[in-house]
């Protein structure tokens, strides 16, 4: 197979939601984040929502700027994704993973799991 046709496949896969993307839960996330494991958190939310509440130590990147921004990111480290309840996380792991980053997963319920299962304090909205 081409290149070409290789990423048109990739493309295609992506866009109509034949691949899902791989996904941590709240609590195995909570306890790597607890371990100080050294990864990359992504929200992909708009900025926005990112000031109404953000878990700690992430980073901004809204869905429709990722394709434009992947190099702000290093493909060599484990990274998760969340937005509120995982539907664009599980896109931008699909996009990422496409264009190499093979170690990213979505956080399985966003934010909104987060508030539910781990802290009832945090903001829901």
């Amino acid at each position: 197979m081409s290149i070409l046709n290789s990423i048109l496949s990739k493309a295609y896969r992506f866009l109509h939601g034949v691949e899902q993307a791989p996904e941590i839960s709240v609590e195995e996330f909570k306890r790597r984040a607890d371990q100080k494991e050294n990864f990359i958190l992504l929200d992909v939310r708009e900025p926005q929502e990112y000031k109404i509440c953000r878990l700690e130590n992430s980073r901004l990147i809204p869905l429709g700027e990722l394709p434009t921004r992947m190099g702000e990111l290093d493909a060599s480290r484990d990274l998760v994704v969340y937005c509120k309840l995982g539907g664009r996380s599980a896109r931008a792991v699909q996009a990422l993973r496409a264009a190499g980053f093979d170690r990213a997963v979505s956080l399985k319920g966003g934010v909104s799991a987060w508030a539910e299962r781990i802290d009832p304090n945090f903001p829901k909205y």
